[in-house]
């Protein structure tokens, strides 16, 4: 223990000087979304709010920088890479804010579904299997997106640490990409969408475009199955605290759980990719069950996570490690 303690605690001999990789991306989304908001000054609903919060975001990430320069240790960067992924719940929020502009989308994706399957998976998933265990076991699936984040971000830093610095790049360009997807896709997924419309009409295959409903209104269903459960809890004070009606295609869920995997597998991690793969399972499926997804959301959250994967590893500098 005192030999892991001195090491997040010793001086790098070659420490960073300007920013990392995952620093540089999350500066240059906050770029073009400030672009966007001053552009549109007049048509968002809290700009001044916005832009203010950037500047927190900034300045938060120069402060941290400071302290790496004063103490260049792991210890420092792992706070960091840290301090970066908890913005990311500041982040998502505000992608709502910039879609909200835009006509919603959902009508579109529930038309598509019902062609695809010829019903609608995320109204009948859950009344199929109702029963409390696989209720709970889909909630304990999709509550492990956030720990799924967090111990592979400690994988690579106590077991990869060469990798670490590539392998905060990658999660968090991943996540920065698809927030882009949600700022100019509006699609706010069915817990929303069914709220909005109505659970007969989605029964009936009606599906009526809400236009900007959701830019003044943020009523969702209640998640289905087991409702005295522990893990349906977590679900239901998730979406109290900042749930809002966007970021539903492709669902970062399941793309970033997936680029997770192939994170681990590549790095050689197969035990810790096994412990993952049943959470992982639960997960992908979660997000059509509690309907936070429609299952095309879901598919192309598969298939962007695998190519936001290989085409983020492929362009990271090889001289960096």
């Amino acid at each position: 223990m005192k030999t892991i303690i001195k090491d997040l605690f010793r001086f790098e001999k070659t420490p960073r000087r300007g920013l990392i990789l995952a620093e540089w991306v999350m500066l240059g989304y906050l770029l073009l979304t400030l672009l966007v908001v001053l552009f549109c000054y007049t048509k968002v609903q809290n700009p001044e709010a916005m832009i203010w919060g950037r500047i927190r975001v900034l300045a938060t990430t120069l402060l941290m920088w400071g302290a790496y320069r004063l103490l260049p240790c792991p210890a420092v960067m792992l706070l960091r890479v840290g301090v970066q992924l908890a913005l990311l719940s500041w982040w998502y929020p505000d992608t709502y804010e910039i879609n909200r502009m835009l006509p919603n989308l959902d009508h579109l994706f529930a038309a598509w579904e019902q062609q695809l399957f010829g019903f609608q998976p995320a109204l009948l998933f859950s009344q199929a299997l109702p029963g409390a265990v696989f209720s709970e076991l889909m909630d304990l699936g999709y509550t492990s997106y956030f720990p799924m984040i967090a111990v592979v971000t400690l994988f690579f830093f106590f077991f990869r640490r060469e990798s670490f610095e590539k392998a905060a790049f990658i999660i968090l360009g991943a996540f920065f990409i698809y927030y882009v997807v949600f700022d100019f896709v509006p699609v706010a997924g069915p817990t929303f969408y069914y709220a909005a419309v109505g659970v007969d009409d989605i029964a009936r295959g009606v599906f009526p475009n809400v236009y900007d409903y959701f830019n003044h209104c943020q009523e969702c269903l209640p998640s289905p199955g087991y409702t005295d459960g522990v893990f349906y809890q977590l679900v239901e004070d998730t979406k109290a605290a900042g749930e809002r009606p966007t970021a539903a295609f492709p669902s970062s869920h399941v793309g970033v759980s997936t680029l997770l995997m192939w994170m681990v597998g590549k790095a050689g991690g197969k035990r810790l990719l096994l412990v993952m793969l049943p959470f992982y399972v639960l997960l992908c499926l979660a997000t059509v069950y509690i309907q936070a997804h429609y299952a095309i959301d879901a598919l192309a959250g598969f298939v962007s996570g695998t190519i936001l994967f290989w085409l983020l590893y492929a362009i990271y500098p090889q001289d960096r490690k």
